[in-house]
C-alpha cells in the first residue's frame, strides 16, 4: 500500500493556491505516494472567525494524523523564516515520530538571511558569537532555518533540500519540491 504524505507549506495563501497545490498533488501521485494537502480541507461555514480558526486547526491535525510522513516547505514566508503554521505542522509530525522531509527554494541559510535583515550590521560578542544591532544572538548553524526545524528533519533520517528559485517565484517554483519528493518517495518505499 502506498504511503501517504502531508504536504505542508504556505502555498495555501497564494492567489493561485489551487493551481500550485494541484501541481504538487499530481507530482506526489506520480511519485507513487498518496498526497494529503491542507488545501483540500473542507472549510466549515462559521460566522465566528475564532471558531473557524479552531475548526481549521482541528481538521489540519486530523489530516496529519492520517499521514505517514511530511514534506514541509520551509521557504521563508513574510520574513526571514518559514511559515509558522508549517513549523507547527513539522513539529507535530516529528513529535509523532513520522518521517520528515523538507525543502526551501531560497539558497541563503538562516544566519545569512538574519544578517541581511540587519543590512549586514552585526558584531561578534566577547565569545565570538554573532549578535545583531539589537544585541540578540544570531543563530548561525549553517542550517536553512531554526535548528529545531532542520535538526528535526535530519534526526528522523530525512533530508532538507535547498534550491535557488528566481526572486518572486520562491513559493511557486516546483524544481526543489520535485527533488525532495523523489528522495521521500524512495525512502518511503524501502
Amino acid at each position: 500500500m502506498p504511503k501517504s504524505v502531508y504536504l505542508a507549506g504556505p502555498e495555501v495563501f497564494l492567489s493561485n493556491a489551487r493551481e500550485v497545490l494541484d501541481a504538487k498533488i499530481a507530482l506526489t501521485r506520480a511519485a507513487g505516494l498518496v498526497p494529503i494537502s491542507p488545501g483540500d480541507l473542507e472549510i466549515p461555514k462559521l460566522d465566528d472567525k475564532f471558531a473557524l480558526g479552531l475548526a481549521i486547526s482541528q481538521i489540519d491535525e486530523e489530516l496529519m494524523n492520517r499521514a505517514d510522513a511530511i514534506i514541509a516547505n520551509l521557504t521563508p514566508f513574510r520574513g526571514i523564516a518559514a511559515d509558522t503554521g508549517t513549523c507547527f505542522e513539522l513539529g507535530y509530525m516529528c513529535a509523532q515520530g513520522k518521517p520528515a522531509f523538507a525543502f526551501t527554494t531560497v539558497a541563503a541559510d538562516h544566519g545569512a538571511r538574519t544578517r541581511a535583515y540587519f543590512n549586514g550590521v552585526w558584531h561578534s560578542d566577547a565569545q565570538g558569537l554573532p549578535r545583531g544591532p539589537d544585541g540578540m544572538l544570531i543563530e548561525d548553524m549553517g542550517m536553512i532555518d531554526n535548528l529545531m526545524l532542520h535538526g528535526g528533519v535530519v534526526r528522523r533520517n530525512g533530508v532538507v533540500v535547498v534550491g535557488n528559485a528566481k526572486p518572486g517565484e520562491e513559493l511557486t517554483d516546483l524544481a526543489t519540491f520535485k527533488d525532495v519528493l523523489a528522495i521521500a518517495a524512495k525512502a518511503l518505499a524501502d
